[in-house]
């Protein structure tokens, strides 16, 4: 079992910067892939980012590139989400995810590939 505990969201004006944290359990983090996902009031969840175990890649929804950086400290057995230039439409709870199986049939993007889910932290953006 693992276990993912978000943390850093909170209200911020548009235009401003959060950092998102997510500790994991255990000692197996790094031979995860992690994911952060998002779900706004009346949407579905979707994807933001995600990373592979060995750091080697980053995967970005659009909406997210150029704004966001994915990041993790394996020693500190945490990924990051760097957000910048937030805007509104940001506004959503997110939740970090992992791929504790060594999943090689859903792509990154795809909540189905991802095994265990933290309980979610808020973003707001103003405007």
């Amino acid at each position: 079992q693992v276990q993912l505990v978000e943390s850093g969201g909170g209200l911020v004006q548009a235009g401003g910067s959060l950092t998102l944290s997510c500790a994991a359990s255990g000692s197996r983090f790094s031979s995860y892939r992690m994911g952060w996902f998002r779900q706004a009031p009346v949407k579905e969840r979707e994807f933001v980012a995600a990373i592979s175990k060995s750091v080697a890649s980053t995967v970005y929804t659009d909406s997210a590139r150029g704004r966001f950086t994915i990041s993790r400290d394996n020693a500190k057995n945490t990924v990051y989400l760097q957000m910048n230039s937030l805007k509104p439409e940001d506004t959503a709870v997110y939740y970090c995810a992992a791929d504790a199986v060594g999943n090689t049939y859903y792509v990154a993007g795809d909540a189905r590939g991802y095994d265990y889910w933290g309980q979610g932290t808020q973003v707001t953006v103003s405007s």
